[in-house]
């Protein structure tokens, strides 16, 4: 039997012996990403079998509260649960874009370290914060910067705001998120 096939066969085992479902199709709608490391080694091991994985998720069933941990994103992707898929591919831009702030890069509105899912899961997570020039509304610098993400030209005066919402939004979040995670 090859790896692959070895590595999804304890998959749909792992999957169904932790769901009240008892086939796939109906067993992988149970469940719920709840979190994520990351391994810089990249020497962790999915339940599945399969090694090198930088990624650990831990998913949660929502009916009966079974836990799978480690998971790869490369399993979650075989649920077949867009839902699933999305929100594991926002966890790995999300510590992309958390290394850029932890290595000082410069960051600008740009789809080597956003997308306009992840600025809406900024959003959505309280990375924008009220303040005198957004009229104390986080929703219009999230509106703003998707806009900006959008244009395929911007002026001056537009790339210094994107810079200051940011510098002063979302650097100060993503600092904040990574004092926490240790």
């Amino acid at each position: 039997m090859s790896k692959q096939k070895e590595y999804q066969e304890n998959l749909i085992k792992t999957v169904i012996n932790n769901s009240e479902s008892d086939n796939w199709k109906d067993a992988v709608k149970e469940w719920d990403i709840v979190d994520v490391e990351e391994d810089l080694d990249c020497a962790g091991q999915c339940t599945c079998g399969k090694e090198g994985l930088r990624y650990l998720f831990t998913i949660k069933n929502r009916i009966n509260n079974n836990i799978i941990y480690p998971i790869g994103s490369s399993c979650i992707s075989k649920f077949g649960v867009d839902k699933l898929k999305n929100e594991a591919k926002l966890k790995e831009d999300l510590f992309k874009l958390l290394h850029a702030v932890e290595n000082n890069e410069y960051i600008t509105i740009s789809s080597d370290l956003f997308s306009r899912k992840l600025l809406e899961y900024l959003y959505n997570i309280g990375a924008f914060v009220p303040n005198y020039y957004n009229d104390f509304e986080p929703k219009n610098d999230y509106k703003f910067l998707l806009d900006m993400f959008n244009k395929r030209k911007r002026s001056e005066q537009q790339e210094k705001k994107s810079s200051a919402i940011i510098i002063n939004s979302i650097i100060p979040f993503l600092r904040d998120l990574l004092d926490n995670r240790i």
